[in-house]
């Protein structure tokens, strides 16, 4: 089943109108969620109102085709009245068809291209959400080169089906998200805007714990992940704007206690597969671009490529045993990371792999206190020289055995602990009791985006793609050139980097911190256009507004005069490959 639900969609068309043409553009009015166009002389007029009416809950009829449905004036007439306001004409001529028909939906409104994840070769587009015929050329010619290549042309990731998670099939979940989703088309898409229908779809098993705590929660693949916690006395509410928003001095107070003191995230919501077999070294160092032949307990940061050396993939990859590996993903791309590995097990392979997330809850533990903090619930050494970056180990925490693992996102000394969703509580518990005596703060998913950009990690989807390789990511520190066997992307990738890069992922500061950047900022250098932004946050250690980004490169392009343009208005920046903070890594090293 494809996660598609209809909505009744309504227009009207007027009587003839004089003097209008076919050249009349289409008029949008989204504060009155309306559009206009001429046809045939008269005017349409339809809506995508707020509040929308599904349709078919009780299955659609085989007979079923361009039918209408019954009218609902009433439902419309509010919007009626707000078009006929924007043009007055309407009120001055007469309705020749009030039509209502069903138009179908998907639950984050962008459509659904590619090849199923759960059937081989069948190829899907559909869901176009009332933009079909405008989509329509595009669509079809690279879901042609799809077909025909065994592989999309460009990053279609916005609009792949490997997107949808498996529960958005659900019949009631799609029913309660379609009375929001019609309206989105014309809704304000304010940044980090949150979905307000179908929540709590997933939890973690410790949801209630960080509600008590002024959580304000975000919600991707139907996980509620927090995004920042309220002080007590604060609704935990997002109030939307371009510029700062309600929540940024709360976050930055979580982003500050990361970089001086310590912090913990909720990070459940991590796509987490089990590789296993005795040919699981084998299968998994063909597709990751880094080496995995290393020793247990060893954690590996790699890319998985596709064959033309583009990035499908940025994830971690532990070594549990000498025939098991722990691949860690975003909650994002689980679906899409799971059949991609899964697809490239050899059907002669000794190796299965099979999707943990639901059974391993995740809890991080950042910050130059981590280490104290931690070394006062077990008994398991973490200094350096036991305990080494990029190391994993089996250790006692409360009543719980849990994998803690000396990685961060954050760029800070620190642990990821993975504990099994039945023993989630009592560790968080335990945690949150020491971590009184060290000042623990709770911290949320944007602080950890601020930590991020400031260390210059990549995110998949942003920063790094299909579209780009690791080379021109700066990722090429963590490519395995030579190793036995090679890896998917090889060939593709010593070409590039024969041929030189033509782009580059550099990192973004403006001069003007009262500017915030988002992603799509236009990049300029030397007052001609060279790139755009992918991500961006505001640094609040740094005290600057950050962003990454790609610039085409050239002869002394880093000694450009740079700019970012923001809403309109070109900001001077500062443009560097390295990162803002802690370049060289002696933090998370500590």
């Amino acid at each position: 089943m494809v996660p598609l639900h209809a909505a009744e969609h309504f227009y009207i068309v007027t009587e003839g109108v004089e003097g209008i043409s076919p050249s009349m553009p289409v008029l949008r009015d989204p504060d009155g969620c309306g559009y206009f166009k001429e046809d045939a002389g008269k005017l349409l007029v339809g809506w995508f109102e707020p509040v929308a009416k599904p349709w078919g809950m009780k299955g659609i009829p085989e007979t079923f085709c361009f039918d209408s449905l019954p009218e609902d004036f009433e439902h419309i007439a509010p919007l009626m009245e707000a078009a006929a306001n924007r043009m007055p004409i309407i009120g001055e001529t007469g309705i020749r068809l009030f039509f209502n028909g069903p138009e179908a939906f998907t639950p984050d409104d962008r459509y659904l291209l590619g090849e199923s994840p759960d059937v081989p070769g069948l190829f899907m587009a559909c869901g176009f959400n009332s933009i079909g015929i405008q989509s329509s050329g595009g669509a079809g010619k690279v879901l042609a080169d799809w077909i025909l290549d065994g592989r999309p042309p460009m990053d279609l990731w916005d609009v792949d089906i490997r997107r949808v998670m498996p529960f958005q099939r659900n019949r009631a979940y799609l029913h309660d998200r379609t009375v929001e989703a019609l309206g989105l088309l014309y809704a304000m898409h304010w940044p980090f805007r949150q979905p307000e229908t179908a929540r709590n779809v997933r939890t973690s098993p410790l949801h209630d714990r960080l509600a008590a705590r002024g959580a304000c929660f975000g919600e991707v693949a139907g996980w509620e992940r927090t995004n920042w916690f309220a002080p007590a006395g604060v609704e935990p509410v997002y109030e939307y704007t371009y510029g700062r928003q309600n929540w940024f001095p709360y976050s930055a107070a979580e982003h500050m206690a990361v970089r001086e003191n310590v912090g913990l995230f909720d990070q459940s919501s991590f796509g987490k597969f089990v590789l296993e077999g005795p040919d699981a070294e084998a299968v998994i160092n063909q597709i990751s671009a880094n080496d995995m032949s290393v020793p247990i307990g060893k954690i590996v940061y790699t890319q998985w490529l596709n064959e033309r050396g583009g990035i499908e993939a940025d994830l971690t990859v532990t070594r549990e045993a000498l025939d098991r590996y722990l691949v860690v993903t975003a909650a994002a791309t689980q679906v899409r990371d799971f059949a991609w590995l899964k697809d490239h097990i050899p059907a002669a392979a000794r190796a299965i792999v099979v999707d943990v997330t639901s059974g391993m809850a995740t809890l991080s533990l950042m910050g130059p206190n981590s280490r104290a903090l931690l070394s006062t619930l077990t008994h398991a050494d973490l200094a350096n020289e036991a305990f080494p970056f990029g190391t994993s180990q089996i250790i006692d925490l409360g009543y719980a055995r849990v994998r803690a693992s000396r990685v961060t996102y954050v760029g800070e000394l620190g642990w990821e602990l993975y504990i099994a969703t039945e023993f989630a509580a009592n560790v968080f518990d335990t945690l949150v009791s020491a971590g009184e005596a060290f000042g623990l703060q709770l911290c949320g998913y944007h602080a950890l985006n601020s930590l991020r950009m400031e260390k210059g990690y990549r995110h998949w989807g942003h920063d790094v793609s299909p579209d780009e390789n690791p080379l021109e990511a700066g990722l090429g520190f963590v490519v395995a050139w030579d190793k036995p066997g090679g890896f998917i992307g090889r060939d593709a990738l010593l070409a590039a980097k024969e041929a030189g890069l033509h782009q580059r992922l550099v990192q973004v500061a403006l001069r003007d911190d009262s500017k915030l950047l988002y992603h799509n900022e236009p990049i300029w250098r030397d007052g001609v256009l060279v790139g755009r932004i992918t991500s961006g946050m505001y640094g609040h250690f740094v005290g600057k507004s950050l962003g990454m980004g790609y610039v085409s490169t050239g002869d002394a392009w880093q000694a450009g005069v740079y700019e970012v343009e923001v809403a309109g208005e070109r900001v001077a920046a500062d443009v560097q490959l390295a990162a803002f903070y802690d370049p060289k890594s002696a933090r998370v090293r500590s």
